[in-house]
């Protein structure tokens, strides 16, 4: 593993913080290996969006309650095209039988884990399930783009963490999405994948400005 991938494993585990300054020194102490090959990896992790530089240190890049609410506007188009894509492709027969299926385990292990209690697992799994949508899109660009999307959710809504009042509700809506992709339904699938989107964020911030939906 890189020094790179060390100190993003760090941050997204949650070994940093969210208002913990870590010096570069403590990091390279920890990692065994230089300030040098830190400093590099630091820079990477900050142009990800994920954390900022402070001295010769660094803390967790928070989005704001505004920023958090567009991301979530982004990533309903955004994934909304992948599913689009997605759908396309079974309808033309591109995806195998198995991914879909894969697919449909990752949404009953996300609502398993959301019943039981266990958050930490939920969201891992939960954005398995809308990664693997948008890995059958078949579009690199798309999926790096979420995947660094995702990244920076999860950090920023670590510390306020809670069980969904959606629960049910996101699992119909997972299931909807399901359908759509398995019937090869290109318009609906990219239909439920915004509306879903859409949903989560006005649960989430419901007194912010909602964006127009096409």
């Amino acid at each position: 593993m890189t020094v790179y991938e060390s100190l993003r494993a760090m941050v997204m585990m949650g070994s940093i913080l969210e208002d913990e300054r870590v010096a570069e020194s403590q990091l390279a102490e920890r990692l065994g290996v230089s300030r040098t090959p830190v400093r590099e990896a630091l820079q990477r992790l900050e142009s990800d969006g994920l954390v900022r530089a402070q001295g010769r240190g660094i803390r967790l890049r928070l989005l704001s309650m505004d920023e958090l609410a567009q991301l979530l506007s982004a990533r309903a188009g955004l994934e909304g095209w992948a599913a689009f894509l997605a759908a396309q492709r079974v309808a033309d027969g591109e995806v195998a039988p198995a991914r879909l299926t894969a697919l449909e385990a990752l949404a009953t292990r996300t609502h398993e884990l959301t019943v039981s209690g266990d958050l930490p697992r939920a969201v891992e799994a939960n954005r398995a399930f809308h990664e693997a949508v948008a890995v059958l899109a078949d579009n690199t660009i798309i999926s790096s783009t979420l995947e660094r999307w995702w990244d920076q959710m999860i950090i920023s809504t670590r510390h306020s963490m809670q069980a969904p009042e959606r629960t049910q509700a996101v699992h119909n809506e997972h299931e909807v999405i399901l359908d759509a992709l398995r019937q090869g339904d290109a318009t609906s699938a990219r239909a439920a994948v915004e509306a879903h989107a859409f949903a989560t964020r006005d649960a989430l911030y419901p007194n912010q400005p909602q964006t127009k939906r096409a």
